[in-house]
């Protein structure tokens, strides 16, 4: 399996990818059917944060991931959110946590400090395959949302780069600058 930064001709099949997950219910709260419009508004965004696709057989794309702004604040701009979807036919193959190590080095070659995200807390496959890519978890939010009419619970995920936080700190200490929360 090859995996490249995803290109606006990816569009459509990221966002049927992503469209199974809604379907299933099982890995995230949306309930919308995304379209290819979407989906090329989030690679609008890639110079900061990636979306990489992982093809298959015949270059077809069968999974993607990509990191997301966290939280709006400066003192944040070193965490980012992760998402990861693979097709139906190519889960329980192990290729997710391929994917999600080459996502976690451009993460941490573009500086972040620290990348998490929220798992379902009965998506056993996405918790394991956090855990084998070195995520911690960090505790549960207890009725985080409600789907379809049931309230879930998410576990927090993180992982952290601790050479990019001792790069930020020295960076901070050298400008003196305070803290920009």
């Amino acid at each position: 399996m090859r995996i490249r930064p995803a290109e606006p001709n990816d569009a459509p099949t990221i966002a049927a990818i992503y469209n199974q997950g809604i379907e299933e219910r099982g890995s995230t709260f949306e309930t919308t059917p995304r379209n290819p419009e979407d989906m090329l508004e989030r690679l609008q965004t890639a110079d900061r944060y990636p979306v990489l696709v992982m093809l298959g057989e015949h270059d077809q794309v069968v999974g993607w991931a990509s990191l997301s702004g966290y939280r709006t604040r400066a003192c944040y701009d070193g965490i980012a959110d992760f998402s990861i979807y693979l097709s139906r036919e190519v889960r329980g193959q192990g290729l997710g946590k391929h994917l999600l190590q080459v996502l976690l080095e451009e993460a941490q070659a573009r500086g972040f400090w620290k990348v998490l995200s929220r798992v379902f807390t009965f998506d056993r496959a996405s918790l394991a395959l956090c855990e084998a890519c070195g995520f911690r978890q960090v505790g549960v939010y207890e009725k985080h949302a409600c789907l379809d009419g049931r309230w879930i619970d998410c576990v927090i995920v993180e992982r952290l780069f601790p050479e990019n936080q001792a790069k930020a700190l020295a960076a901070v200490s050298r400008d003196g600058a305070e803290t920009r929360c």
